[in-house]
């Protein structure tokens, strides 16, 4: 490997771009026409615009992506997260092209992206799953009776969907038959797959998941993370390691994702998802993500490990150059995603020119951001613009190093999520681990709207 090339944008396209060239590799991104002046087409050692501003017509464009990293010279191909990230086809026609693919094999990609079987394989692996239908919902039967057998409330699941989309709360029998139509209609019109599935809904769920790393042959987990501080299914904060588990719960969970992960002689980084029942004590398997996540910087400040200098060493062949005793955990980390958003006005994207833009320097932290002052914030993705990551000695002491930290945030021309960020770093119940899944839309007063 000698010439990385990065299909994607943003945040994450700027720091993988960081490890690339710690590592002496040179570098490509490819962007759309509204990146062609951003951040990371500027720190790249090359950039090629590929397309107009859609993503469907840039970043989605695999073909156009291939071409890019065979025009430029590029070996390998990095597709960071979101986009192409977790399509198979893609990275078989990476593969295919003679070129190295940063990630798992395009056949584990394609057995954890079909949410029943990643299920089944989860269960054969001795993962605890969540109860549910056996297999895909077989519609032209009597679904119903389905739902009836798994009990209500209960979670609509479409097999092909992930990151919070394709889901819909079920509470009473008279409502699912509508549902089922509606949700299999949008998974169709999303995913080009109205394949469903049913869980058990979990009341006042948390969301941990475990970090997995492997070479094809070896396995290991480098801890477990947080996530369950969400709005509309979407990852607001995380945190590492996961707080309040029983010993015996996070021993399970971690030891089965190793497991699911070695079933599949899993390459690279991967997460493997749970839901926790804290009144059960109980952690059931969700969907495991093949890909890097948002949130791995919390791992890597516990542990000390670059996760994307291991997936660029074990996808040049040097295998995993860790053994589980190798991997040790330091003290506790928090992410705040600072997105592009108004808080007041129902979280409406908050495009536009970064006037001003000021980090804060205090120590324990970290900013991975994809803009700096006078980028334009393009209205076209995700809105996320920025990851604040901060480390402390123990859990208060991170509270208190985010707490900090976001009142150093200044950020001018555009709307952002740091004041919302603020609000929950200073609610007991974060701070008591009473947070769940649906805190932010079930507590009054936090949101001044929630539309």
């Amino acid at each position: 490997m000698r010439k990385l090339l990065i299909a994607n944008r943003g945040e994450i396209a700027v720091r993988i771009l960081r490890t690339a060239h710690a590592l002496g590799l040179a570098t490509v991104v490819v962007c759309s026409e509204a990146d062609r002046d951003s951040l990371a087409a500027r720190t790249a050692g090359e950039a090629v615009v590929i397309g107009p501003p859609p993503a469907r017509d840039s970043y989605l464009n695999g073909a156009a992506v291939v071409q890019a990293a065979l025009d430029t010279g590029a070996d390998a191909v990095h597709p960071g997260f979101g986009f192409l990230s977790e399509n198979a086809e893609f990275a078989q026609l990476v593969l295919d092209a003679g070129l190295t693919w940063v990630g798992p094999s395009p056949s584990a990609i394609r057995l954890m992206g079909d949410k029943v079987a990643a299920r089944e394989a989860a269960r054969r692996a001795g993962v605890p799953v969540l109860a549910g239908s056996d297999g895909p919902l077989d519609v032209a039967a009597d679904p119903l009776a389905v739902a009836r057998k798994v009990g209500f409330p209960l979670v609509l699941k479409a097999s092909a969907g992930g990151g919070g989309r394709g889901i819909r709360l079920v509470a009473d029998p008279a409502e699912f038959l509508g549902a089922l139509d509606l949700t299999r209609s949008e998974a169709r019109a999303s995913f080009g797959d109205d394949t469903m599935y049913l869980e058990r809904f979990v009341e006042r769920a948390r969301h941990v998941e475990v970090q997995v790393l492997g070479d094809g042959s070896r396995v290991i987990h480098l801890g477990d993370r947080d996530c369950s501080m969400q709005r509309r299914s979407q990852k607001v904060l995380e945190e590492a390691p996961a707080p309040d588990l029983p010993d015996e719960v996070r021993e399970r969970i971690r030891s089965s994702s190793v497991d699911l992960a070695k079933a599949c002689s899993y390459r690279g980084v991967g997460t493997v998802e749970f839901l926790y029942d804290p009144v059960r004590q109980e952690a059931a398997f969700i969907e495991m993500n093949t890909r890097l996540q948002v949130e791995h910087p919390v791992t890597e400040l516990v542990t000390g490990i670059d996760l994307v200098e291991q997936q660029l060493r074990i996808a040049r062949g040097e295998g995993l150059g860790l053994a589980q005793a190798d991997v040790t955990f330091t003290g506790h980390a928090f992410e705040s995603r600072i997105n592009a958003e108004d808080p007041d006005r129902g979280f409406l994207p908050s495009p536009g020119t970064i006037s001003a833009l000021t980090w804060p320097s205090g120590p324990g932290g970290r900013v991975d951001s994809g803009v700096a002052a006078g980028d334009a914030v393009a209205p076209y993705y995700d809105s996320m613009i920025a990851k604040l990551i901060v480390h402390g000695p123990d859990r208060t002491a991170a509270i208190a190093r985010m707490a900090e930290a976001l009142r150093g945030v200044a950020i001018t021309g555009i709307a952002t999520t740091v004041g919302l960020q603020l609000d929950l770093f200073a609610r007991p119940e974060l701070a008591a681990v009473q947070h769940h899944t649906k805190f932010i839309e079930t507590t009054p007063g936090l949101l001044k709207e929630t539309a």
